[in-house]
Parts: structure tokens; C-alpha cells; sequence
């Protein structure tokens, strides 16, 4: 006689690496809302291109401060050195005959890369205060050292005489900001996918790693030190092309791009968006500058004081930012 054999429920496989990475990267539909969101803008709103220009130059600031706050974990105060760095790169370059733009922001990453890299190096071996009091200290230095090389920098007075060559050899930056506003907006997208790769690649997956269990990942032999220099330099080139970016739109670099306030206000910005979901750039810079707009006409003299107040509004209630309050509200209706 012969018995039936028992009938057994296979287990599922596990995922592989290669599986989990193609999955991560896979583009959900939402993640093209901001993209829509921007070419909308420029047909509906024709008359604030230039406006919309500075925007999209904040969520890219943003962005870059996300790399290393959000994931890999490096609460700094001085992120606005790299974004200066890369203003006074691309205005300098353009001042002394270098007026083409695309090659200028290369130019402008990769020396706001190498500070970054120099300065990571050094602050990334301490945490906590002393790591935020030297990111400050870096930031203090460049800035008075601008200040001080007003010949190179022009000081206190700005650096000025910035003059472009059209965009690729074709199309001029007009008093409008079209062009400025499509140039950004393709800067920033570029930038978006760059960053994105990187998030979900096996580098981004470490550097979460560090920021979760930086004990964790010492002791399977990462190499930590090395992996937060790498994602701080990153970090520093991209600020750096949004310092660019700044510089060859306004064809003028003023001190306080590489000032403590410039690092507070981005900081504020991802706070108000959502740290470490590389989206809350994208609604942060918003929401702070148009707040901006409206508190310092209602109250020009205190308006900052109700920044403060709604930043710990967020902390206190929202701590996930916009993006939490919508992820809480997501799963109550999922239910």
C-alpha cells in the first residue's frame, strides 16, 4: 500500500540582493509629482520663473544636506561653507573669462568636493557637540576669509561682473527667468536621480547602517570613517552646484552665501519636509520660503520668531515633518 505523501506549503525564497535593488530603484508614479508640479508652474505662472528658479536652487541645498544628515547620519551647521565654495567658484570662473555655465558647475563641485572632503576628513573624528561646534567653525573661517580677500571676493560689497555665455552656446538667461528656470529645474533633476541611485545602492544602504548602529557597523569591519568623508564629500559637491547654480542665475554672489543663518535656514528646511526621505527637500524649501514671504510682510520685524515657532511646532507634533503627518494620515485611511 502505498501512502500519499503529505502535502507541504514551500517556503518562500528569500530576496535577493540583486532582487532588493532592482525593487528599490523601480520609479513609483508619485515620485514624478514634483516634476509635474514644476512644468506646471512654469506655464501657469510665467511672471515668478525667477522666484521659481531660487526654489528649485533650495530643494537641490536641501537635497545635498539630506545625503548627510538624513542617511548617513552627520548633524552639521556648517553645510552653507560648501554651498559659498561653490558660489564664489562659479562667479569667480565667470568674472575672470569663464563664462560657460554647464562646465563652471562641474568646476564648482568638484572644488566645493575636495573642501569637503579635507574639512570631513577632520570634523567626521569627533561627534556630537564638538562635531557641530567644528562644522560651525569651518563655515565662520571660510566666511571671514571671504570677507577678508575683497579683492578676490569683493568683500562685503559682493562679488559682481558675473557675465554668462548662453546656454549651451544657444539660449541666453533673459530678465524673465525662463531660461534660468528650465536650467535649474534640469539641474536639479539630474541631481535627483544621481542621489537617488545612490540611496538605494549597497553605499546607501551602509551609510543608513551608520546612522542606525554605528557600533554595529564597526564591529562587522566597515570601513565608517572612510564611507561618512565619501558621503560628507558628496554631500559638499552637490551643495556646491546649487551654490553654483545661485551665482550663475543671479550673476552676483553675496557674502552671507557662505554664512550661519544660509546653514540654520536649509537646516530648518528639511526639518519642515522630513529628514532622511529624500523627498522632504522637495516640500521643505517650499514651505519655508514662501513662509518666509508672508510672515516678513505681516510682521517685518519678528517674522523670524514665527519660523521658530512653527520649527517647533514640527518637532514637537510632526517630527517626521510634512512628509510624516502625511504618512500617519495614509495609514489611518489604509484601515
Amino acid at each position: 500500500m502505498v501512502l500519499p505523501l503529505p502535502l507541504t506549503r514551500s517556503k518562500p525564497t528569500a530576496e535577493s540582493p540583486v532582487e532588493f535593488m532592482a525593487r528599490s530603484h523601480r520609479l513609483r508614479w508619485y515620485e514624478l509629482l514634483p516634476w509635474v508640479v514644476a512644468a506646471g508652474a512654469f506655464l501657469v505662472y510665467p511672471s515668478y520663473l525667477a522666484l521659481g528658479a531660487q526654489v528649485m536652487i533650495m530643494v537641490l541645498f536641501a537635497l545635498s544636506l539630506d545625503l548627510i544628515m538624513g542617511y548617513a547620519g552627520i548633524v552639521t551647521l556648517g553645510h552653507a561653507a560648501f554651498f559659498g565654495v561653490g558660489a564664489y567658484t562659479a562667479g569667480l570662473l565667470a568674472v575672470h573669462g569663464w563664462g560657460e555655465p554647464i562646465s563652471a558647475l562641474f568646476v564648482s563641485a568638484a572644488v566645493a568636493g575636495v573642501v569637503g572632503a579635507i574639512s570631513g576628513y577632520i570634523v567626521l573624528r569627533t561627534t556630537g557637540l564638538t562635531l557641530l561646534m567644528l562644522t560651525l567653525a569651518v563655515v565662520s573661517m571660510l566666511n571671514e576669509a571671504a570677507n577678508k580677500a575683497g579683492s578676490i571676493t569683493g568683500g562685503a560689497d559682493g562679488l559682481q561682473g558675473i557675465t554668462l555665455q548662453p546656454l549651451l552656446g544657444l539660449f541666453r538667461f533673459d530678465l524673465y527667468g525662463r531660461v534660468a528656470y528650465i536650467y535649474c529645474a534640469l539641474v536639479l533633476f539630474a541631481v535627483w536621480l544621481l542621489v537617488r541611485l545612490l540611496v538605494h545602492s549597497p553605499f546607501g544602504r551602509s551609510l543608513t547602517g551608520v546612522r542606525e548602529n554605528l557600533v554595529r557597523m564597526h564591529a562587522i569591519g566597515a570601513p565608517v570613517h572612510r564611507r561618512m568623508v565619501t558621503a560628507y564629500a558628496i554631500g559638499a559637491a552637490l551643495a556646491g552646484i546649487a551654490g553654483a547654480l545661485q551665482a550663475q542665475t543671479t550673476q552676483f554672489v553675496a557674502l552671507n552665501v557662505m554664512s550661519f543663518d544660509l546653514s540654520g535656514a536649509v537646516l530648518i528646511m528639511l526639518i519642515l519636509g522630513g529628514v532622511g526621505r529624500l523627498y522632504g527637500a522637495f516640500l521643505g524649501a517650499p514651505l519655508y520660503m514662501v513662509a518666509q514671504d508672508m510672515l516678513s510682510r505681516l510682521d517685518p520685524v519678528y517674522w523670524f520668531f514665527w519660523i521658530g515657532l512653527l520649527l517647533v511646532m514640527v518637532v514637537m507634533f510632526a517630527r517626521g515633518g510634512v512628509l510624516g503627518v502625511g504618512d500617519v494620515i495614509w495609514h489611518r485611511l489604509k484601515k
